[in-house]
């Protein structure tokens, strides 16, 4: 690559990123001159592509009439006419949203609204004084955003390696992940894995007192922590079984999953049984990287709840329901409407399934015998590698994670992912894996160059590194 220019930005990442100048439905231009491929839409977020000419004018449009007002003093048309789609797109789920800035602010919405309101439709944990509601369960191998509450709520042990001595483990607890390929025992069925899950949320409400716990949180599908995992048949249905009979709250994390990215509006319609949430958080797909926004959607029975009690948000950020946010989002969710984009997210899946499973898992190929799985659905998938088997001991890295090498290796031919490390145990220490997440309105041309190049990256990275043909192992 050629040398990074100096910068003035504390980068996230230890080498200091290219410097990207425009952008195109899927094809970013870089100041060097060279053209990727952005394959997994920076981080799930791109769903629309960039610049499509609707979102670009419907910001324009905003500019010339209002650019900013203060929410706790006067409110805006694009933000109530996004609120009112996302509650009339819920089939009845929904009936009152909050906005904030991302998904870190909406888990952070999640958690004090989830303290604020009860399931009673009348009454409230704080305001009718019951303040032993204190406690959150979530799972290990779990993400939900960056800030310190979100991080004691989660439990991605590399994100949280920093803070651990100032991360609240008074009031966040946690029970095991539903990752069926790592942890679902050889003796049990989908059934009884359920069920042993279900139990050990069960036993972690009495070890706390039912009475304590505010809710029971999870992302529906797993996003960068174990590479788009999602739970077994009837989890999520278990799992909301277990927060009802407690009185407690059912909440999902659809941060990355959600608006349309696993091929429906909500991941829970079609990877979650169905399984209606009490509070739910959504950001990355609701403003498609136009607008940082996020928000957070209350069912029927939490909305009446605050309607009933205090009737405001106790929460709030400056630059919440920004009106230039609201009007980008909802152009992006009139689109994905208008152009039939979740059929097509469906059928770009099955295409992409299909060539990383020729590509990767065919007996040909050079990734066999360390490609663990392919898995996802419509615009979100993980490819996640093992070299534990012994063909993975002749495989050396030279102090290097595999998911970072494909990373890397992407990019430099033209293609953007996401590689994650530490998924395949609780620990955090072992696993690879990378992310795929193309734009909804993609082609079957682009999906089929995404594709070409990912696993022409992998078998690259795979070869210089010792790795050899199936044929002749």
């Amino acid at each position: 690559m050629p040398p990074a220019r100096p910068t003035s930005i504390l980068h996230r990442t230890p080498w200091q990123p290219p410097v990207a100048v425009a952008a195109e439905g899927l094809y970013i231009d870089l100041e060097d001159g060279r053209r990727l491929i952005d394959g997994i839409g920076g981080a799930a977020v791109t769903c629309v592509g960039t610049s499509h000419p609707k979102v670009i004018q419907a910001i324009k449009d905003q500019l010339d009439s209002l650019t900013y007002v203060y929410n706790m003093q006067l409110s805006s048309e694009p933000a109530e006419e996004l609120a009112r789609f996302l509650v009339d797109a819920s089939d009845g789920a929904f009936e009152l949203v909050a906005f904030a800035s991302g998904g870190s602010e909406a888990m952070e919405a999640v958690i004090k609204l989830a303290r604020q309101a009860s399931l009673d439709p009348i009454t409230y944990y704080v305001e009718i004084n019951q303040p032993q509601r204190r406690n959150f369960i979530a799972r290990q191998l779990s993400f939900h955003g960056n800030t310190l509450s979100t991080l004691s709520l989660a439990f991605h042990p590399a994100r949280r390696a920093p803070y651990v001595d100032i991360l609240d483990t008074d009031h966040f607890h946690h029970v095991s992940p539903a990752y069926a390929k790592r942890f679902q025992r050889h003796d049990e069925t989908e059934a009884q894995y359920v069920e042993r899950l279900r139990q050990e949320l069960e036993d972690k409400f009495l070890e706390l007192g039912p009475d304590t716990v505010i809710g029971f949180v999870a992302e529906t599908v797993v996003g960068a922590t174990t590479g788009v995992v999602g739970a077994p048949r009837g989890y999520f249905a278990a799992m909301k079984s277990v927060c009802h009979k407690y009185g407690a709250l059912f909440i999902l994390d659809e941060v990355m999953s959600g608006m349309g990215r696993m091929g429906s509006l909500h991941a829970w319609q079609s990877v979650g049984d169905g399984a209606a949430p009490d509070l739910q958080a959504v950001a990355k797909g609701l403003g498609g990287g136009y607008a940082s926004i996020g928000a957070v959607l209350m069912s029927p029975k939490v909305s009446h709840g605050i309607q009933g009690g205090s009737g405001l948000l106790k929460h709030g950020h400056t630059y919440q329901a920004h009106p230039l946010a609201c009007v980008a989002s909802l152009a992006v969710q009139k689109i994905i409407v208008e152009e039939s984009l979740l059929p097509r997210v469906v059928e770009n899946g099955e295409l992409l399934s299909k060539l990383l499973h020729e590509g990767l898992l065919s007996d040909q190929a050079l990734a066999k015998p360390f490609c663990f799985d392919i898995r996802g659905r419509g615009a979100f998938w993980g490819i996640e590698f093992d070299f534990d088997a012994p063909e993975g001991a002749k495989v050396i890295f030279k102090g290097q994670t595999f998911a970072m090498l494909v990373q890397a290796r992407c990019l430099e031919n033209g293609l953007v992912v996401m590689g994650m490390n530490g998924g395949a145990n609780v620990e955090g220490t072992k696993g690879d894996h990378l992310m795929l997440g193309p734009a909804y309105n993609a082609t079957p041309e682009e999906i089929r160059q995404i594709a070409t190049l990912f696993v022409r990256s992998v078998e690259e990275v795979l070869r210089e590194s010792g790795a050899r043909s199936p044929t002749i192992l």
